[in-house]
């Protein structure tokens, strides 16, 4: 689902770069990441980049709102990509999709706010990034992966 509980086929993605980032509103990464994603995703959007956002409250408590506060601290950056419905990405609750990109990339769990997974056209994961890793800096890779059939 959506942000705003829209159900969100995840087909629609097929044959483009895709990164999934987990995001939190009051997060010292936040600034950093709410200004370079949009930049990322404005630049390269129409060229296959899909950027889909997953608030959690998981770390530090830092996604408290609920998805209205949620979207209003995003719309005050700007976000210009497909936010999701807030979620879990660790534990028995997490979300299938976060479980299956684990699983992935060794199945360790998430660390904290703002950890992203790089998806290429076939769906396959090629890369997970922590936090202190910028947008900016996997930005050699996304066009890496756009160039790819």
């Amino acid at each position: 689902m959506d942000i705003d509980k829209n159900p969100v086929d995840f087909t629609q993605f097929k044959d483009k770069v895709v990164l999934v980032v987990n995001v939190a509103s009051n997060c010292g990464y936040t600034k950093i990441h709410y200004e370079q994603l949009p930049f990322l995703y404005k630049k390269y959007n129409s060229r296959g980049l899909e950027i889909v956002a997953f608030p959690c409250n998981q770390f530090g408590l830092q996604e408290p709102g609920d998805n209205e506060q949620i979207k209003q601290v995003a719309e005050s950056y700007g976000l210009n990509f497909r936010l999701m419905d807030k979620i879990e990405v660790n534990g028995e609750n997490a979300h299938p999709l976060w479980e299956y990109l684990k699983g992935q990339t060794g199945g360790s769990d998430v660390k904290w706010n703002f950890s992203k997974f790089l998806i290429n056209k076939k769906g396959q994961v090629y890369g997970k990034y922590p936090s202190e890793i910028s947008p900016l800096q996997i930005e050699e890779q996304i066009i890496l992966l756009l160039k790819e059939p």
